[in-house]
């Protein structure tokens, strides 16, 4: 594989996590199994079970100013491989805010199977894109929702 063929794939499997970290358990487990035309998905075995912790998560002055301690979040993580008999098989992560083992295994199991030539064209269309249009649109509702309460403030002057 060359460098840019790799910063492709990095890329795209960033790009891929942020929507699986992002989407809901029952709304990414209604699109896994219908992606998967009712398949069970392939056997794997942990690398890493799914476990809870802390992450501290950081803040900057002004959005650009100095790094700070804002506090610490719960997260979920877990690490799969897939058992595809092959000596290099595909390796699923996921970690993502709060405390559903299940999400973060439907997650890193989507992820191991986004990363195989058998199933990444399929579950991209049928399962990244959707959910990723789902998210935007959660995201325009949320900012048309906002912008309806904007207030604009102005100073009258007074006369001399």
């Amino acid at each position: 594989m060359s460098i840019s063929m790799e910063s492709q794939h990095a890329t795209s499997r960033r790009e891929w996590m942020a929507v699986l970290a992002r989407t809901p358990r029952d709304v990414l487990k209604a699109a896994l199994d219908a992606a998967l035309d009712g398949a069970p998905p392939p056997a794997y075995e942990w690398l890493r079970a799914p476990d809870i912790g802390l992450a501290m998560v950081r803040g900057r002055i002004g959005g650009t100013g100095d790094a700070f301690n804002l506090g610490e979040a719960t997260v979920t993580r877990a690490t799969l491989r897939l058992r595809t008999g092959e000596g290099s098989a595909p390796v699923g992560v996921a970690v993502h805010l709060g405390r559903d083992k299940e999400r973060a295994t439907l997650a890193a199991l989507a992820d191991a199977l986004l990363q195989t030539p058998h199933h990444a064209q399929r579950l991209q269309t049928q399962l990244i894109e959707p959910l990723a249009a789902r998210i935007a649109d959660e995201r325009r509702r949320k900012e048309t929702e906002a912008a309806t309460t904007k207030v604009e403030f102005f100073t009258m002057v007074r006369g001399e």
